[in-house]
């Protein structure tokens, strides 16, 4: 796990491609894994306690510009990847699965790419049958904007967030199906207003 993210922006290759990368060799990870490894572990927020809504600007690969406001009022499940990252060849299918499972009930999955160019995202995102858009990260801004709500700390890694822009929990290393399936579901049965929380 890594010590801290705070020079993390300056490096936009977040895992390792060689084993003389220091991001690698500061994780414990310099053995040609090509990924800074997660455990698994799930962090859940409960309601009352989350911080304020994430707030970033990005542009897309498709060239879009996207801020996060645009996300208010829908659950969004934010997942940080690159092509050669070999959990998130793992998970794939099944990202895609629940982009497709919850699509009709306005959860929004965005890809955030740490490294590739989008030449190499789009053949992954053809490969696996991605159809969420990704988001082109390799200067860091994303990565480091999300630091000050819930460092990602891992490749890859999946934040889920609740109809008010709030970090409602956080998946380090592969997100598991019904794992990320329950976070999801935790934020689509809120109530869409915060004051209906308190009645």
């Amino acid at each position: 796990m890594l010590a801290g993210l705070a020079g993390l922006a300056a490096l936009p290759l977040l895992a390792a491609c060689s084993t003389e990368d220091p991001l690698a060799a500061q994780a414990g990870n310099a053995d040609g894994k090509n990924y800074i490894a997660g455990d698994g572990s799930v962090l859940e927020i409960a309601a009352e306690d989350r911080g304020e809504p994430v707030q970033f600007t990005s542009t897309a690969f498709s060239g879009e510009s996207v801020s996060s406001a645009d996300w208010l009022g829908e659950p969004v499940v934010l997942n940080f990847w690159y092509a050669a990252c070999a959990p998130c060849r793992v998970e794939a299918p099944d990202l895609q699965s629940l982009h497709e499972e919850w699509e009709p009930q306005g959860v929004r999955f965005v890809g955030v790419n740490v490294r590739d160019t989008a030449g190499t995202a789009e053949a992954f995102e053809r490969n696996f049958g991605i159809t969420y858009p990704s988001l082109e990260d390799r200067g860091g801004q994303v990565l480091l904007a999300m630091t000050d709500y819930v460092p990602p700390q891992a490749v890859p890694t999946t934040i889920v967030l609740d109809r008010q822009g709030r970090v409602s929990a956080r998946i380090l290393g592969v997100a598991e199906r019904s794992t990320l399936k329950t976070l999801i579901a935790t934020v689509v049965d809120e109530p869409a207003d915060p004051a209906d929380e308190q009645a």
